[in-house]
């Protein structure tokens, strides 16, 4: 059942039945007890009334039907009564006609506590109230079928359950009618949202929506945020990107150029070798963008422990070539094995960048340090260099894509540290940056939630 309007009727009518028959038999359960109270209460009062009777009334009320009437002035045969008047040596004084057998005015015999007793005769059930009086040996009896005493307190039942039988269809009516204008501001809601252009991203005015609707309009509005937010962001992403990409791109065209203009072999080959560098460039920050979209759609990875002192040795030895060529020394600094949560390959990814940002812009001859240790019960990654290093201003802005510190001589894209702080926060890590070896070059440190 998708309706919410269907379903509140549902419940709202399911729980008025229920109330309302639980209520109805209570009634019918106490009307039956006060019916029965009463009826009792006139069998006993009709016996002392004809206690005292003198014959001939008893001769004259025998041929009476006894009854009362109810409201609206008819016979109410539910209340009829029948009476046996009899003498001290047994004989029949008076009676009225219509008792049910000689066996059941010989059975009903005088209590000694005077209670009504409920007697079956032919299957029909009697109740029977006889009284004796010692001094004048005069025996009274009264009978009432029980099944007229039902007949009374289904009446009752009746009168109660008839107005509410009629008030039901008309209640359910006006639930429906309520209900229906109690959602309708959600039925405008949403005409407005289906109404807006697909460009359209602005927050959805819910000043006037109800309470109850309300925290639904503000999810779908930090939705949109986000949405707008992420929008936002691949447009300069893909600005940018296009604009890295004609630098190399514009760089190969003019090398081809030189190449097909070159008569000298050598010149040809000087050309032909900057196309291929150009080309590698390009065919890295092509594969840095598609690292970065699958960076971004990456919400949650396949976690387990890793070594991080086996990473950082890979990636160290991954970098041997380049480190030699300028003469950097390189020194891993550990006094623990540290195990931490993450991903193996963008592992790599992460240390790769960090180690080889701080071979590819250290000075000549220069020194890389990369300690494995604990801050503050966490482990901690630190890669620093004597490099050149970064404006304490730039620093923040490290991570941004495409961005590149001022003075920086060597060729990059501007993203390996974005790509680094993305990983970083899938591993649940944080990356910060400071000042290098001796207040000189920089400090990337890489500290983890637990390990």
């Amino acid at each position: 059942m998708r309706s919410i309007r269907r379903r509140l009727v549902l419940l709202l009518l399911g729980s008025l039945l229920l109330v309302w028959g639980w209520t109805l038999a209570y009634s019918f359960r106490n009307a039956t007890h006060e019916v029965n109270e009463w009826e009792n209460a006139r069998l006993v009062q009709m016996a002392r009334t004809l206690m005292f009777a003198d014959v001939d009334g008893l001769k004259r009320l025998a041929q009476e039907k006894w009854g009362d009437e109810d409201d609206d002035g008819d016979p109410e045969s539910a209340h009829l009564l029948r009476f046996l008047v009899r003498d001290g040596k047994g004989d029949v004084l008076a009676g009225t006609s219509g008792l049910p057998s000689v066996e059941l005015a010989q059975g009903a015999a005088p209590q000694p506590d005077n209670t009504v007793q409920k007697l079956t005769v032919n299957g029909y059930p009697w109740y029977v109230y006889s009284l004796h009086d010692a001094k004048t040996g005069r025996t009274v009896q009264v009978f009432q079928r029980s099944d007229k005493r039902g007949d009374l307190a289904v009446g009752v039942a009746k009168r109660i359950a008839q107005p509410l039988a009629i008030a039901l269809p008309l209640l359910a009516l006006l639930v429906w009618i309520s209900i229906g204008r109690s959602l309708a501001p959600l039925k405008t809601t949403s005409m407005h949202i289906k109404a807006r252009n697909a460009d359209n991203l602005a927050p959805i005015d819910m000043s006037r929506a109800p309470d109850e609707i309300r925290p639904l309009g503000d999810a779908l509005n930090s939705l949109l945020l986000r949405l707008s937010k992420s929008i936002e962001h691949e447009r300069a992403f893909t600005a940018d990107a296009a604009h890295e990409l004609k630098t190399p791109l514009a760089a190969i065209k003019v090398q081809a150029q030189v190449a097909l203009g070159a008569t000298a072999a050598t010149e040809r080959r000087l050309a032909m070798q900057k196309v291929t560098q150009g080309v590698d460039r390009a065919a890295r920050l092509v594969d840095q963008l598609l690292l970065l979209a699958r960076l971004d759609e990456a919400q949650t990875l396949s976690i387990s422990l890793i070594s991080l002192n086996d990473g950082v040795r890979a990636s160290a030895a991954a970098h041997e070539t380049d480190r030699h060529r300028k003469g950097i020394t390189l020194a891993i600094i550990e006094s623990m094995p540290l195990m931490v949560n993450g991903h193996a390959e963008f592992m790599g990814i992460l240390l790769d960048n960090l180690i080889g940002n701080a071979v590819k812009y250290g000075v000549q001859g220069g020194h890389v340090e990369i300690v494995l240790t604990r801050a503050a019960g966490k482990p901690a990654v630190i890669v620093r260099d004597d490099g050149p290093g970064v404006q304490t201003q730039d620093r923040q802005r490290l991570t941004d894509r495409f961005y590149r510190a001022m003075g920086n001589e060597e060729y990059g894209s501007g993203l390996g540290l974005s790509i680094a702080e993305r990983i970083a926060t899938l591993f649940d890590a944080s990356l910060s940056f400071d000042v290098g070896i001796h207040g000189k070059g920089l400090s990337a440190k890489l500290e983890f939630q637990g390990g």
